[in-house]
């Protein structure tokens, strides 16, 4: 069954989403509901650092565009973010396949405290408590800001009317953040309701969470955290 999808991703993290389901037939809108603005002119200090920490995708941007670096290890939350970096050029690069929870057991697995700090390469706003995690099992963690990402303040004439007439009829939501602004915003022009003939896709059981407020046709859960299992719960609700 082919879907007409709204994509709501940051434009950089959209445009494989859209890439892999417009290969399987679906028809998909972008309308980013995040804009990643990097921080300009940063500097690190990197001096007995011994890695670093990626739980995102554009944390590994960000890191690229502040430093030439590229010999540290680095350890990401998930493939995407573990796949970004690989693009930037980092040539040791470990895969959680997960979330915080998971990362953190990673890093406690396979690295040794004593061989120096670890740098979390961040954003303004994190998710989970990755530090005191590892600060519990003995590990000094160090948190870059090099991004911030702003909410976008309206949804598009295109995408309001597409979801009010039942010609969107499916949305994927990977942070109960942008669940949480896509809420507002729908409320903000009046169309809380017009979600009941579309099905909402999460990457997690906590964005479901936040979607759960609006009355949608049907809730899924991705299997795992990452895009490849969104996309596996895409197929699978076809059937």
């Amino acid at each position: 069954m082919s879907r007409h999808l709204l994509n709501t991703r940051p434009a950089e993290d959209a445009a494989s989403l859209t890439h892999a389901l417009e290969a399987r037939g679906h028809r998909v809108t972008a309308s980013p509901l995040l804009d990643i603005q990097f921080v300009a002119n940063a500097t690190l200090d990197l001096a007995g650092v011994a890695g670093l920490l990626a739980t995102s995708a554009n944390g590994v941007r960000a890191f690229a565009r502040s430093s030439t670096r590229r010999d540290l290890p680095l350890y990401a939350v998930g493939d995407a973010t573990a796949r970004t970096a690989t693009d930037a050029g980092f040539d040791q690069v470990h895969s959680a396949a997960g979330d915080v929870e998971t990362l953190a057991g990673l890093v406690i697995e396979h690295c040794d405290p004593a061989a120096g700090a670890l740098l979390h390469v961040a954003g303004t706003r994190i998710a989970g408590d990755l530090a005191g995690r590892l600060e519990a099992a003995g590990f000094e963690v160090c948190r870059a800001v090099l991004y911030r990402a702003e909410t976008a303040q309206e949804l598009p004439d295109m995408v309001l009317a597409g979801l009010n007439d039942g010609m969107i009829d499916g949305v994927m939501f990977f942070s109960p953040r942008t669940v949480r602004q896509f809420v507002n915003l729908l409320r903000d022009a009046g169309l809380e309701t017009a979600v009941a003939s579309a099905d909402v896709f999460c990457l997690s059981a906590t964005v479901a969470e936040a979607a759960d407020v609006l009355n949608w046709r049907s809730v899924y859960v991705a299997a795992r955290p990452d895009q490849d299992a969104l996309l596996r719960l895409i197929d699978e609700a076809q059937n």
